[in-house]
């Protein structure tokens, strides 16, 4: 197997590890005597330490090689859902989800950060949104396959399958490492790494963005599910399998990435993907049916991956020299994003109704992915070979 499809395979353990806990918090209730809301330590642990993580990975890539980084964040990873089998108490499983959170984040980051490394610019978006099928094949299948397992067997069984996979791929991506990526000079410190990314005012541009795309898709998607039990009386199940949509969305978007890539700018794919986010926020929004809702997550998923594909190329490219840093920096941007969306959208969402939120998402996103397209546009109009 090929380098890129070894990542591939760690992206999608690393994208199922994050999901894996979703829905076994009955299970943890009932195992562990505690109500639902502590189980869910075992999600928020996961991801707390995921998002702070995200900006130590970056520089260490860019210090001693990625593919040596995401080996060591495997290995670390299959450790942690070794611990998270034998948790003996809910406590114990929190503390072994964040450990499994903190693993995990050196994979995805470091796995773009590589791409980016060894992808033309010209072929490197098409690399990109095959990546995201990992992600996507991932976040999807962490769920249901956590579910099935837990049924057949056992919850435990969950993590030691995982540990198991995190295990198999770090051999595989430690053997690549081998000798192919040198240590880099110690130029400069883990924080004098960020400030020399930080102060490319091209990467400051593509951050904001990551900031407001966040704060208003990864928030706004996730109150679609109590907006439809709420407004419609859909079962918790039933909104769920409404959001799956989302997913398919992407994963369309990854079947015609290729086309798109070959007959649109980045520019004009990044508003492209606006004008679908801006019409499943409005469909949801306006729907009269929840059917409606399906038809919006779908274009959502679509718009999302469209714009946010196009933001991944770009961050692979604000630094070249410090090409993990500034996808490191990318990543947590994203996760910050969402933080501050989730925190506005309750407050919107419990004063004003949920679907101002969406509205104000189906407005902002569209003058954000166009604004967005034409400084990518005006930004290769000056530099026809941006890998220089």
């Amino acid at each position: 197997m090929s380098v890129r499809g070894t990542l591939a395979l760690a992206v999608a353990l690393s994208m199922a590890s994050m999901r894996a806990c979703d829905v076994l918090l009955p299970a943890l209730s009932v195992d562990f005597g505690v109500q639902i809301g502590e189980a869910g330590w075992s999600i928020s642990a996961f991801v707390l330490a995921y998002g702070i993580l995200q900006l130590v990975y970056g520089p260490l890539g860019d210090r001693f090689g990625k593919l040596r980084v995401i080996a060591v964040a495997l290995a670390a990873s299959s450790v942690a859902n070794i611990l998270a089998s034998l948790a003996p108490t809910m406590t114990a499983l929190a503390i072994a989800r964040g450990l499994s959170g903190a693993a995990a984040a050196g994979i995805v980051p470091m796995s773009m950060a590589r791409i980016g490394d060894t992808v033309p610019i010209e072929r490197r978006q098409q690399a990109l949104a095959r990546l995201l099928l990992a992600t996507i094949g991932g976040l999807i299948g962490g769920q249901w396959m956590s579910g099935l397992i837990a049924d057949v067997l056992h919850w435990r069984v969950v993590f030691i399958v995982l540990a198991a996979g995190f295990g198999l791929v770090a051999l595989r991506v430690g053997t690549k490492a081998l000798g192919q990526e040198p240590d880099l000079p110690l130029r400069r410190s883990i924080g004098g790494q960020v400030r020399e990314v930080l102060r490319q005012r091209w990467a400051r541009h593509i951050l904001l963005v990551t900031v407001l795309e966040g704060l208003f898709t990864l928030s706004g998607f996730a109150l679609v599910p109590a907006y439809l039990h709420m407004e419609f009386g859909l079962s918790l199940g039933a909104s769920g399998t409404v959001m799956a949509m989302y997913g398919i969305g992407g994963l369309v978007y990854v079947a015609l990435s290729g086309m798109l890539t070959r007959h649109l700018s980045r520019g004009g794919i990044a508003g492209l993907g606006g004008l679908f986010l801006s019409s499943g926020f409005a469909i949801v929004a306006a729907g009269s049916r929840w059917e409606w809702s399906a038809l919006g997550c779908f274009l959502g998923g679509l718009g999302f991956y469209t714009l946010h594909n196009t933001l991944q190329t770009e961050a692979t490219q604000m630094s070249p020299e410090a090409r993990g840093t500034a996808v490191g920096l990318f990543a947590a941007t994203l996760f910050f994003g969402q933080a501050i969306g989730m925190s506005l959208a309750a407050v919107v969402a419990d004063s004003l109704g949920q679907t101002i939120w969406f509205y104000s998402a189906a407005l902002a996103l569209p003058i954000l992915a166009f604004s967005f397209g034409r400084a990518v546009a005006r930004r290769g109009a000056r530099l026809p070979t941006l890998d220089r």
